[in-house]
């Protein structure tokens, strides 16, 4: 007597549903790593910008700032973030060196950009 198959067994259904449901995770996965990775580069995306406009204010108003440091807030895109601005002599008295750096103000201890520039000193006739 021979048996004609007509469908698949327990065993091989369950097989194809772990294999269908490992492939499934591993694209979950994926999408999720992916996504905080885009969020990360927005952000820093942002804090670059922040750093951007701030230097650019400063060497637009072609001020020479004292030495010392400044803290302040900026919204960019929606989010918050924080600066510290540290300004200090250079051996050059008519420079001075300053060093902004900016984080998102839920870690102000991470920085997300850091520039460096120097301001001149502009005499006027």
């Amino acid at each position: 007597m021979q048996r004609k198959s007509l469908g698949f067994t327990l065993v091989e259904v369950l097989v194809a549903l772990a294999v269908l449901g490992i492939t499934l995770a591993a694209a979950a996965k994926l999408v999720i790593g992916s996504t905080d990775t885009l969020m990360t580069y927005r952000t820093r995306t942002l804090a670059s910008w922040v750093a951007s406009n701030l230097v650019n204010q400063q060497l637009a108003m072609r001020a020479f700032p004292e030495t010392g440091a400044t803290q302040g807030q900026v919204t960019q895109g929606g989010e918050q973030f924080i600066y510290s601005m540290n300004v200090s002599p250079t051996p050059n008295y008519s420079f001075r060196r300053i060093e902004l750096s900016v984080a998102v103000a839920e870690r102000p201890e991470h920085i997300l950009a850091l520039q460096v520039y120097y301001a001149a000193r502009v005499d006027t006739p």
